[in-house]
């Protein structure tokens, strides 16, 4: 009876520390993630648009900027041959009463922004659509995402400036007046773009943001509750806290786009999906309302939209964004 039960203290024992292991590397694994996420190869749709960009009615030129982000630059093809995405934006532009110029002119320029993972061809077919539009693209890889040298992803905090500098060097590169500009993120850069936004002497005339969030904490805490249940997440929250502290010196609770919003005088759109099970319809809406309310702001609920297809429901945001940039940035 006795080795009975010793033989079951050990497998409890070696059980509970098979579960504070697994926790651990869980919580490691998280915190890592967050400050130095996976980075994704170029993808074969990537390649096939680098290769071909005139089937897509572009222009692709790319550029280092000077402290080491790799950048893409999109124009309008000067022929104004168009690609399929290209004639179908301008078609719902046109249904929507707004007078375009020439297939190959440029009103503006935009700069692109990519979420968590993603790189910067990710938005070709963005700047397909926007570039037929009649706006110039510059997209970016940021630090620790495609070909970016930098290591760590701070979703704002250090990234504020990059948007402008890639502007601005890329202006210079390719001897095109940066004004008038606008800018675009999504996710993780809609909060980098959000910060950017905020900076003095920003440069920007329009702000677009899609399903982002006003607090990367509150976003880290409503996915720790999904994984684990509402009673061990805020544990796994704290723990990824300290593991991404310990990588940037940041907390998780120091990034906040919200603080940033509020003084944000540019006309801006937030579109968020639905079902966004990663950054929380909510999430969104509480970085809308942190908008002054004197500022032109348009909110868009996109109606069974994910975090990861928001862009490719049948909903036509590109048109919303469009026609966003164009009266507000082009004007």
């Amino acid at each position: 009876m006795k080795f009975i039960r010793k033989r079951w203290r050990r497998i409890l024992t070696f059980t509970a520390l098979l579960i504070i292991l697994a926790a651990a590397g869980l919580i490691l694994w998280a915190g890592s993630e967050i400050a130095n996420p996976s980075r994704r190869p170029l993808m074969d749709y990537h390649r096939e648009f680098l290769s071909n960009p005139a089937a897509h009615g572009i222009v692709i030129d790319r550029f280092t900027a000077s402290d080491g982000t790799p950048c893409l630059t999109c124009i309008p093809n000067p022929l104004g041959k168009l690609g399929e995405r290209g004639t179908k934006i301008r078609q719902q532009l046109t249904a929507r009463g707004l007078h375009l110029t020439p297939s190959g002119s440029i009103v503006g320029t935009l700069v692109l922004v990519h979420g968590r993972k993603g790189r910067k061809e990710d938005y070709l077919p963005i700047a397909e659509r926007l570039c037929a539009s009649g706006f110039r693209c510059v997209i970016p890889d940021l630090p620790a995402h495609g070909d970016h040298p930098g290591t760590l992803a701070t979703y704002g905090i250090r990234e504020a400036g990059l948007p402008a500098r890639v502007l601005s060097e890329a202006a210079m590169k390719f001897s095109f007046n940066p004004q008038p500009a606008g800018l675009l993120g999504m996710s993780m850069g809609g909060s980098v773009s959000v910060y950017a936004a905020d900076l003095p002497d920003a440069p920007w005339k329009a702000l677009a943001v899609i399903c982002s969030f006003d607090s990367f904490a509150k976003v880290v805490e409503g996915q720790a509750s999904q994984y684990v249940g509402s009673t061990l997440g805020p544990l796994w929250v704290k723990g990824t806290d300290l593991v991404y502290h310990w990588k940037s010196g940041i907390h998780l609770s120091g990034i906040q786009p919200q603080r940033h919003a509020a003084f944000i005088q540019i006309p801006t759109l937030i579109a968020h999906g639905t079902a966004d099970r990663v950054s929380s319809i909510a999430r969104g809406k509480f970085l809308f309302d942190s908008l002054p309310v004197a500022t032109p702001k348009k909110w868009i609920e996109i109606p069974g939209a994910g975090h990861d297809n928001i862009l490719i429901t049948s909903y036509p945001i590109y048109a919303d964004i469009a026609e966003w940039m164009l009266r507000h940035v082009s004007q």
